[in-house]
């Protein structure tokens, strides 16, 4: 801790036995030149002060010099000088001399270690040494600040990682399904063009044999036999099972198309700028993308309205979407029910989302939106989702609000208006 230590001035004190000349005469002199104020002492123990300011007053007046001039400086000395420990921080001596200082451009205080007189030192000295120490707490605040903002960055990236894991996650698990039955198709298909190809070649051999005159009347029995197994009226037919295996394999390659598509519907990752989009395929986009975290125990009850486009970034609203489907799924306990309404109202569109899970304690549901704020267990969520939805929502000039009760449900409810511009890019809003 930094001391007013620093200001002290070893100015040499005076006795309160001095007189007003004796006092006058000293602050002409070259040792006294730079102070304001004289301190009285004795004992070592400063007993008062007198102010240049004071001593010219008096000569200043007629007669002054004359008729005070012989008189003990103690007759005219301030009995409670400001008397700051030499120990002192800055701050707690800037509050003791702005407290009790009367003319701040006129006197000095005085610096002492206990009762015992140090030195003097000058209010403006103290001032600089307020100033410097303020503009290095601001610095080292503007510093931290940065520190702070870089950390928050990093922890938003970290949401948002954390966010698109998920969502790959859930994506994977879709593809996988018609992924593993396109793959066990083609490996079935590839047994039965084995088997084809071996009715071809005993075809062949049939052909070739009755074609050569050397084939004696057994070995002609033999291959027609064997042709017969693989290309009889009792044989496979490979060409259905094929037809069949394919047509099936197709089907899981349309499945895999549109789960890709819509994953590229839901990132817009070509269509980064504000555009004029029906909310509701926002929302059916988020929900196929979120499927893997509602299917088997999520109901989901659609209420559209037909509404009138808006203007909005879709990939940052799919990420709100997501977001508020993935919280519901969580929160519901077994198995439920996920209420999405799509209305349209004088000032934009509404969307609610509300589900049956275990709600929000009261006393943290008005800080579900502040950023780091998470009802999760440690390690398991950086209370950054909620606040980044907040943060799009306002940036489209948008309002989202909550309710909630535990036991019953959480419901968000989202107004996005027609004529609001969104503020934000796609780099500002995530």
């Amino acid at each position: 801790m930094e001391t007013v230590r620093a200001l002290v001035n070893p100015v040499p004190s005076i006795t309160p036995y001095h007189t007003v000349n004796e006092v006058g005469d000293l602050l002409l002199s070259d040792v006294y030149r730079d102070a304001l104020s004289l301190p009285i002492v004795e004992a070592g123990k400063p007993v008062g002060a007198i102010t240049r300011h004071t001593v010219m007053r008096i000569f200043l007046n007629r007669f002054g010099r004359e008729i005070f001039g012989d008189n003990p400086v103690g007759k005219f000395m301030d009995r409670e000088p400001i008397i700051v420990q030499a120990n002192s921080s800055i701050e707690t001596a800037s509050q003791q001399v702005s407290e009790r200082i009367r003319l701040p451009l006129t006197e000095d205080f005085i610096l002492a270690d206990g009762e015992q007189y140090v030195g003097m030192g000058a209010v403006l000295s103290l001032l600089s040494l307020l100033q410097t120490q303020l503009e290095q707490r601001s610095q080292a605040l503007a510093e931290a600040n940065v520190r702070i903002r870089a950390s928050q960055a990093q922890l938003i990236q970290s949401e948002k990682m954390a966010s698109l894991g998920q969502m790959v996650a859930g994506v994977a698990h879709e593809i996988n399904t018609p992924l593993g039955y396109v793959g066990g198709n083609l490996q079935t298909a590839q047994l039965l063009l084995e088997d084809l190809r071996q009715g071809q070649q005993a075809g062949r051999d049939l052909l070739a044999a009755l074609l050569a005159p050397a084939t004696s009347p057994e070995q002609l029995e033999q291959t027609v036999a064997h042709a017969g197994t693989l290309l009889g009226a009792d044989a496979p037919d490979f060409t259905a099972d094929l037809d069949t295996l394919f047509a099936d394999a197709l089907y899981g390659v349309e499945q895999i198309t549109d789960l890709v598509g819509n994953l590229k519907d839901f990132s817009r990752l070509d269509r980064a700028a504000s555009e004029n989009v029906d909310i509701v395929d926002c929302i059916e986009s988020a929900l196929k993308i979120g499927h893997s975290h509602l299917k088997h125990r999520v109901e989901v009850v659609r209420d559209f309205d037909a509404v009138r486009p808006i203007s909005c970034i879709p990939s940052q609203l799919n990420q709100v979407f997501l977001n508020l489907f993935a919280n519901a799924a969580q929160a519901i306990e077994g198995k439920g029910k996920l209420l999405i309404r799509v209305k349209e109202e004088t000032a934009g569109i509404r969307i609610q989302i509300q589900d049956n899970g275990r709600g929000i304690p009261p006393d943290v549901l008005d800080r579900v939106f502040d950023p780091f704020f998470t009802t999760k267990p440690v390690g398991q969520g950086t209370g950054l989702g909620l606040s980044i939805c907040y943060q799009i929502v306002q940036q489209h000039k948008g309002r989202i609000d909550v309710w909630s009760r535990e036991g019953v449900g959480t419901r968000f409810s989202i107004l996005l208006p027609f004529t609001g511009e969104t503020q934000a890019t796609v780099e500002q809003a995530l």
